[in-house]
This record gives C-alpha cells, structure tokens and sequence, in this order.
C-alpha cells in the first residue's frame, strides 16, 4: 500500500509541473515531502513513534530540497522549520501527553516546504491536522489518536493546494 500512495502523490506532483501548473523547481520539495508522507506516516501508524532517521532526515532533505526556488524561498523555509518547530516544541512542553517529540522533530522538516510557498500554509497545515486528529478520534472513538500521519497529510494537502492555485 505505501508504494501505491507514494505512486499517487508523486502521480499529482509530476502531473501538475507537467501540466505548467507549478514551476519545477518545486519538484524535489514536493516529492520529498510525499516520501516523507509515506514513511513517517506508516511508521508512526505501526510503531506509534516517528524515528529520529526518518524526522532528521527529511528535516535535511526539505530544506536542500528548496535550494532550487532561491534564496528567498530558502530563507522563508528556514524561517518556517523554525516557526513551526518552535510552536510544537512549545505545545509538548506545556502538554507533553497532548504532542509527542516526535511530532516535534518532525515539524521543521514540514516547515520547511509550507513557508516557502506561502505562510498561509504554515498556518493552515497545524489547524487541518487538529480537526483531522478530532475526526480520527470521534470514527476510531479513541481518545489518543497519533498527530503525525494527520501532520503529514495536512502539510501535503496545503502545500498542493498553495502551489496549484
């Protein structure tokens, strides 16, 4: 099943720099960000942990993988890992139960590409995983729901919607 999601994220990327929607130099951040979708959410699915392999190095990779866009889109993502990593860092120090560290390593990494292209999506992505974390919850009716899968698809739900509209 991961080959088959990453097949389709990767499927809407292409097809939308194909298309001239997109410039193509966002190519490496969208795809690594679907990689990144696809590993971190399977493992934080099955192992209900995010590794440090997988949140350092995506971190790496999403930041290298704006290199293309400028120095001015490589600055917003800097700024963005660091806006987005510090609130997380915040939220698990005021409520470790309520956010894991994992999800905290894990947000630079989703920073990175959602300042770049617009810091409406910074914002946007936290707020979509929120409800997305309140609707797995209420159909699993679970009360500890994982925040990363949830993260990881709202960062490449706003990141699609930011770069094809």
């Amino acid at each position: 099943p991961c080959a088959g999601v990453l097949a389709a994220l990767w499927a809407v990327a292409c097809g939308s720099v194909a298309a001239g929607t997109v410039p193509a130099a966002w190519l490496p951040a969208w795809l690594g960000l679907g990689v990144l979708l696809v590993t971190g959410g399977a493992t934080d699915l099955a192992a209900r942990r995010l590794p440090d392999a997988v949140t350092g190095s995506g971190a790496l990779v999403l930041l290298l993988a704006l290199v293309p866009l400028g120095p001015e889109a490589l600055g917003r993502g800097v700024l963005g890992a660091l806006v987005l990593g510090d609130g997380h860092a915040a939220v698990h120090l005021a409520a470790p139960a309520a956010l894991g560290a994992g999800d905290v390593k894990l947000a630079p990494a989703l920073g990175a590409p959602l300042a770049a292209a617009s810091w409406g999506a910074l914002m946007a992505a936290p707020v979509l995983a929120a409800a997305g974390v309140v609707v797995l919850a209420l159909v699993g009716r679970r009360r500890e729901v994982p925040f990363g899968p949830p993260l990881l698809a709202a960062a490449w739900i706003t990141l699609t919607v930011a770069l094809t509209r």
